[in-house]
């Protein structure tokens, strides 16, 4: 890590501004680290130098004329499901072999005419599928972090692996990543990172890869609170090709940082207490609590009575959206093409081996679950329990609640190839316990750095808050982070 690839998003603004250093010579740095790190963490799976270096000259030459946007210079990851206009964009998965869109997703478009610079394509979970980055067809991503005293390889948690280990291992000085049910905030928690899912609608989601499309949204991973509230500045925005995006205002959301939570009411919902949960986790939640009702906010126990069926609701809405979503992969028009006898057999051969384990897992629950004598009782059913979901939190915020504080994650990083993981695919899925009722409600949702676990391992706590108040999410997270510290990893690669 060079002194340049160290500096946040916010301090790289201001000595750009200063004329420190170029935006080229920042482009360069961050070049040289993907170089050398990138073997060992398999953050990225593409890389744009040529790019990276065209768009770093041409924000020197805009900021030597007096034209300076947002994220003027600064160089940016982009996860694989965003469509980049003539680079790979594969969503993880072999059945995309090839394939390089011909436009630009509206989110990266809005940062790149903010001034950032595109360092290349992250690794991920396929179609967004998975919980440790261990799904994605070019091989696992390695978490910058390991347990003290320990060489094994942990999981940075999933689908946006590649976006978090990258910020995380100073890869980039930010990054665009996506939530379903969790796959912004559990990763930032693997690596110590910040991510906020906005409320869904605020994010276009047109030029992203669909895996549940009322449930994905779009989002940065961070190093710290502030670098977060600068990228979804940029990256929000109304989008007449999505007509989920909402017409409001975008605000100015680092300027809430800083602000006070005196006076605020903070919910500390009991259902999430969970049976078998680690000691370290109930510690970490009361440690926010406690940080929390020293900045003057008013702590209020709350019961979100649905959320115990929040999990079996997500993993029967969200596949029932894939399979219909990635019907549309099936080596007719673009990507991987196995030939058969006809083009059923066609069909069948790319899907066989073009979709991995654990796509064609959700895609068959998909299926099944809308298949006659079954859409009434599990889809429709589903549906009607996340309505009920989002009761819960209608009636606690209409209730004077301003945020709610819970845990990010059930626990720490673990290892990858993990057995028991891997033998029970459930287990998995737990790891988004935490998570899926922020999308099944389409709220807003937090993670920010709060500890260490006994093992010298990040643990992230979680803040949800009401529609299109993210702004309260930034200011409350500043709190927990400016009491917490700022964690990263000791450098083991590259």
């Amino acid at each position: 890590m060079t002194d340049l690839t160290s500096l946040t998003i916010a301090e790289a603004r201001d000595r750009l501004a200063a004329k420190d250093f170029t935006a080229l010579e920042l482009t360069d740095a961050y070049l040289a680290a993907i170089d050398g790190a990138n073997g060992a963490l398999n953050a990225y799976v593409a890389t744009t130098p040529d790019q990276a270096r065209r768009m770093a000259s041409a924000s020197d030459e805009r900021r030597a004329s007096g034209t300076v946007g947002a994220l003027e210079g600064i160089p940016l990851g982009v996860k694989d499901l965003f469509a980049t206009d003539g680079v790979h964009t594969q969503a993880g998965s072999h059945i995309l072999d090839g394939f390089k869109p011909r436009y630009e997703s509206t989110v990266t478009a809005n940062l790149w005419a903010d001034g950032a610079v595109m360092l290349g394509k992250l690794n991920m979970d396929e179609f967004a599928m998975g919980s440790s980055n261990e799904t994605s067809y070019y091989g696992p991503v390695v978490n910058p972090w390991r347990a003290r005293g320990s060489n094994v390889d942990l999981v940075p948690g999933g689908s946006s692996g590649g976006s978090a280990a990258a910020v995380a291992a100073h890869l980039c000085a930010g990054a665009t990543a996506t939530d379903t049910g969790g796959s912004i905030r559990q990763p930032a928690a693997f690596t110590g990172t910040v991510g906020i899912k906005p409320t869904y609608g605020r994010c276009s989601r047109w030029g992203i890869a669909a895996f549940a499309s009322s449930l994905d949204q779009a989002g940065p991973i961070a190093r710290d609170v502030r670098d977060a509230a600068i990228l979804l500045k940029s990256m929000a925005s109304v989008d007449a090709k999505d007509t989920t995006s909402v017409d409001r205002p975008v605000p100015d959301y680092e300027a809430a940082l800083g602000g006070s939570v005196k006076g605020m009411t903070i919910g500390i919902p009991a259902e999430y207490r969970m049976d078998g949960m680690p000691r370290e986790i109930e510690t970490l939640w009361q440690q926010g609590i406690a940080w929390l009702k020293d900045a003057g906010a008013e702590i209020k126990p709350i019961s979100l009575p649905h959320t115990k069926y929040a999990l079996p609701a997500y993993y029967i809405v969200a596949p029932a959206e894939a399979s219909s979503n990635l019907a549309r992969y099936d080596g007719v028009k673009y990507g991987l093409r196995v030939p058969g006898k006809d083009i059923v057999e066609m069909y069948e051969n790319t899907r066989a081996e073009g979709f991995g384990a654990e796509v064609k897992r959700r895609v068959m629950i998909g299926t099944y679950v809308l298949s006659a004598g079954y859409y009434d009782a599990y889809y429709l059913r589903a549906q009607k329990v996340r309505t009920l979901i989002k009761r819960d939190f209608e009636t606690v915020f209409g209730d004077g609640v301003d945020a709610i504080l819970t845990p990010a994650t059930p626990s720490a990083a673990f290892g990858i190839g993990d057995q028991d993981m891997a033998a029970d695919p459930v287990k998995m899925y737990l790891n988004d316990i935490f998570t899926v009722t922020v999308n099944m409600a389409g709220l807003p949702g937090i993670a920010v750095p709060a500890g260490l676990d006994g093992q010298g391992l990040p643990l992230g706590l979680q803040l949800i808050g009401k529609p299109f108040d993210e702004e309260t999410l930034f200011r409350t997270a500043h709190v927990i982070e400016q009491a917490a510290g700022r964690f990263e990893p000791d450098k083991w690669w590259g």
